[in-house]
Formats: C-alpha cells, structure tokens, sequence
C-alpha cells in the first residue's frame, strides 16, 4: 500500500501539528509494516524547527514536492493531481484545511480539536465562518477521522453526529530526547536565555484560549503576597503578534521584571528548560490533548495544569490541576508548588512514570491499523 501523508503542515505556524507529523512518520518507519509512506513536501518551504530532510531518509519512506501551500485553493487540484500520478492508495490530511474533492484515493483526516465551536469567539467572524465550512468538509469527505484524545473525540461525535467506527482515537506522545537532563546542560540553557535559578515555566503559544492573561494575574497575585521566592514567570513557544494582550498586560501591570518572553524559542533547548523548571504551568482551558505538560512530565518537571478538556486524560494523577477560569485557585496552587519541594519531587517521580506511559510506537500501531481498515 501506498500512503501519502501531506508533511507540508510541520511548520513553525503549527508547532504542535508539526511535532505529531515527526514523531508519526518515524514510528511508522519503525514499524517495518511493508507499506509505502510517501512524505508530501513544499521544497519552497524554510528549515524552520522540523528536519523534514531527515524524515525523507527513513526506511520505506519516499519524498513527493509541491509547491504548493497547503491552506491555498491551488492545492484543491495539485493535490489529487500528485494523488493520481504517484499512485497513493490513502492520503493522510494531518490537519482539516485538505483537498476535499477528486482525490483517486479515500482520505484520512486528523482533528485535534473542535475549538472553533467550543469557543468560538476566540475566532474572528470571517475565521468561524471558515473553520465550520472546512471542518464540515473535512468530517464528511474522509473515509475516517484520526484525533487524539477521547475528549476530543466526544466532542467531533456529538456536533457532527459522527458513527464510532469512523472515530479514531491515537494519542500523542513525547520524543526520546525530552527527559531529565543532566545539572551542566540546564545551567547551560539558563545562561543563554538569562533565566534564574527558580523559574516557573509555560510553553506554547499565545492563543486566546492558552488562557495566559489570567496565568499573569494569578502570578500577580503571587507576587502581592510575597510568595514567589525570587522566581519569574518564563512564557515559551510561539509568539502570534496577532495577540499582544498578554505583553500589553505585563506592560500595564509592572510586571516586566518578572515576566520573561522567550519567543519561538529554539527546540533544542526545550528539554533543559523544562528540566530546570521549578515548576511548569499550563492554564489552557481548551486543548485537544496537550503536549507540553506531557514533555514536562518527562523531563521530571513538576506540573500545574487546567482541569480542563483533554488535559485530565494526560497528566492523570501526576500534576496538580486547578480550575482554569479561577485565578485565585491557579495562584495558590503555584503558591503551594514554589513552597514545597516534597510535592515537587512526588509528582516529578509520578510524572515521569505517567509519560512514559504514551509512547509513539503505540500511536503509530492505531494508525496504521485505521489506514488497513480503510483500505478494506
């Protein structure tokens, strides 16, 4: 069998998808299942943080080049065009903006969440208008559906009506490089991003839905009552300038001197910022599964998260979880982490174990078995 999967998404735009793309495509390759995975590229693309390269030289996997970029309408033909003159038998849209008609092939579509229409006003209304007309395409024209968390899938079954045996559900996992590194490469990292000693550390992006504005008003109140213990607030990941809210609060507020940004920072240096965390927070109030509490959790940082959508699925019992539409509650549990290293160290341990319980090998078995049962 012959299975396009469209790589074209691993961009520095969509952090999250572009790390599920990785860590699928080179379990797959180490499956040895005898398919064919054909690697859907745009050579016009950068480096960006993805070695989409090295991907290409894994065992079973071909390249195919488009120069065409995903989200325009060119794609609608180019792609069942490439579709037809590779031969595909499958192609595997990671993300719901895919071709939607004159494929010579059933499709496969992934949707990590339903944000759009669980919270909608985080949308433009030109961009809801857009989300629910691609996201109906994409749930009635796929032979199946993949997403990632059970959460997610309740909420694709009840707003689309969707049958069972059309709904996968293949969590993600972490990279073997995130895990507890060694005293000497934190310091390290700490010194190249100036950071100190005791830091509390989020990583993402800043969507409205990360909810970062009420973290900064509970470290706020962090600091009010004294309790930060010479710590800052670090906020990773990717900087939409689209949304300036939250530096625009740091701003307002006085808070610049204890509120790192570290935008777009590098992916290499992720696993040591994490493991020098004194503690990881992560306020999303929606996520279709969450990522980097479970990086977190692997690199042995204690976790504070949202008991929110998929979020429970994912940290278990290893994280201490508060109501993400309560700032008092998000303050007191980093109040209660920063002060308590005998916690800290519990759900280090716990969190390590419970990470070690998703692994990309078993994500990518579901896979492949929903493509054979696609494919009859």
């Amino acid at each position: 069998m012959r299975i396009g999967l469209d790589a074209r998404y691993a961009s520095d735009h969509f952090p999250g998808i572009g790390r599920s793309i990785v860590g699928l495509v080179r379990a797959l390759a180490e499956l040895g299942h005898g398919h064919t995975l054909v690697l859907i590229v745009d050579p016009r693309a950068g480096g960006g943080r993805y070695d989409i390269g090295a991907l290409t030289r894994l065992p079973g996997v071909e390249v195919a080049r488009l120069a065409a970029s995903p989200f325009g309408l060119a794609q609608q033909t180019a792609v069942p065009a490439l579709a037809r003159r590779l031969r595909l038998d499958l192609l595997h849209s990671p993300y719901f903006v895919k071709p939607y008609l004159g494929l010579p092939c059933p499709s496969v579509v992934t949707v990590y969440d339903l944000i759009g229409w669980r919270f909608p006003r985080t949308l433009s209304w030109r961009g809801r208008l857009f989300y629910r007309a691609s996201m109906a395409l994409a749930v009635r024209t796929a032979a199946a559906i993949i997403t990632i968390s059970e959460s997610a899938r309740a909420d694709l079954a009840h707003i689309y009506g969707l049958p069972a045996e059309r709904l996968a559900v293949t969590p993600l996992a972490v990279e073997r490089r995130f895990r507890p590194r060694p005293a000497e490469e934190v310091e390290a990292a700490r010194a190249r991003h100036g950071l100190p000693e005791r830091y509390v550390l989020y990583v993402g992006s800043n969507k409205p839905h990360k909810n970062l504005e009420r973290l900064a008003r509970a470290w706020e109140r962090v600091l009010a009552e004294g309790a930060a213990g010479g710590a800052t607030l670090v906020i990773a990941g990717h900087e939409d300038r689209k949304h300036p809210e939250l530096r625009r609060f740091v701003a307002e507020r006085g808070l610049g001197a204890t509120v790192r940004f570290l935008p777009n920072v590098d992916d290499s240096d992720l696993p040591a910022l994490y493991s020098g965390a004194t503690v990881f927070a992560f306020p999303s109030y929606y996520e279709g599964f969450g990522l980097p509490p479970l990086e977190a959790m692997a690199c042995g940082a204690p976790v504070l998260c949202a008991y929110a959508s998929s979020l429970p699925e994912v940290v278990g019992p290893a994280a201490l979880t508060v109501d993400p539409f309560s700032m008092i509650e998000m303050a007191e549990g980093l109040v209660r982490l920063l002060h308590n290293p005998s916690l800290r160290r519990e759900l280090s341990a716990r969190g390590q174990r419970r990470a070690r319980e998703f692994s990309w090998r078993r994500t990518a078995l579901g896979t492949l078995r929903l493509y054979e049962r696609v494919m009859g």
